[in-house]
């Protein structure tokens, strides 16, 4: 089966996430489309030269949005980063101007006859990624953004240091929205197996600055190169190979919790059809307040789309 995948916003982001495509050869076709066309095509010559290096030849093409009606996986990375400089830590600084892309985008994604699976890492990701799917009309499972699956990997990062562990071998979940209302629930967390609100009393580990730190994390990478592109270009990689593969992988997303009416960060289930299902980890109550609080504030923007 031919995998082909379309990148919308070739940007810090969506450039990174082409190119780690073309150069780990999981993309069978790519298609570019970006406001700019002299980006485009300029992504998308680089990207061609470097194929005669490469063991893999994918088809790139750009601009065009028919090429949408047969596509796997849609990438929605656009933005303007630079909405960011004076935010102080504030995602929703990006609104204004990622509503406005949505609204241009979205009549031309859902004429097109997309019917894969579209991932979103604009921001604020759970706001922007429920407009997006109200607006091209596809169902809630096939539209899912990164969300706090970048703020859960942040959070592996920082536990790890402290422990001197490989990240994956420290396993749970940040909740809520990817910004200043998500948390870790700690009550998920363990390192090598451990539940870490046991193992953090004996190294005198303060688990509420861990989280400070897990979830400035971004803003640091920030405030040093003027952007963020790596770690969440792998992320939504890592979401559209779970999908590619059927992998069933559990891993949170932003996606729609009925309870809440909002999408908002969660453990899910991915597969060939997106959030194959949500995974309902019992919370402890104080957790549980958290979410609903971090969901209402996402339900809030969202309604002054």
């Amino acid at each position: 089966m031919s995998r082909k995948y379309a990148i919308i916003g070739v940007g810090h982001v969506g450039a990174a996430i082409a190119f780690s495509l073309v150069i780990q050869g999981f993309a069978d076709e790519l298609i570019l489309i970006d406001k700019n066309e002299k980006k485009a095509r300029a992504e998308q010559l680089d990207l061609q030269d470097a194929t005669a290096r490469l063991s893999s030849r994918p088809k790139i093409k750009i601009q065009d949005y028919s090429e949408l009606s047969d596509t796997d996986i849609l990438f929605v990375t656009a933005g303007n980063i630079h909405a960011l400089d004076n935010a102080s830590g504030n995602r929703w600084a990006e609104f204004e101007y990622t509503r406005e892309i949505v609204k241009d985008i979205a009549p031309k994604i859902k004429t097109s006859g997309f019917n894969g699976v579209l991932i979103d890492t604009m921001n604020p990701c759970d706001a922007i990624t429920q407009y997006l799917q109200k607006e091209i009309g596809l169902p809630g499972s096939q539209v899912l953004g990164t969300g706090t699956f970048l703020d859960t990997a942040r959070m592996q990062r920082v536990v790890s240091e402290k422990f001197n562990v490989d990240p994956k071998n420290v396993s749970g979940f940040v909740y809520g929205e990817h910004g200043e209302s998500q948390f870790v629930a700690w009550s998920t967390v363990s390192v090598n197996g451990l539940p870490i609100e046991t193992l953090a009393p004996k190294m005198n580990l303060d688990l509420e600055e861990l989280e400070d730190t897990a979830r400035s994390g971004g803003w640091a990478v920030h405030s040093g190169k003027g952007y963020t592109s790596f770690a969440i270009a792998t992320c939504a990689i890592k979401l559209s190979r779970a999908v590619l593969d059927d992998a069933q992988l559990m891993c949170p997303c932003s996606s729609y919790n009925v309870k809440y009416d909002s999408y908002v960060g969660q453990p899910g289930i991915i597969g060939r059809n997106g959030v194959e299902e949500l995974i309902d980890i019992p919370l402890p109550a104080k957790e549980e307040e958290k979410l609903a609080a971090s969901a209402a504030t996402i339900k809030e923007k969202f309604a002054t789309m």
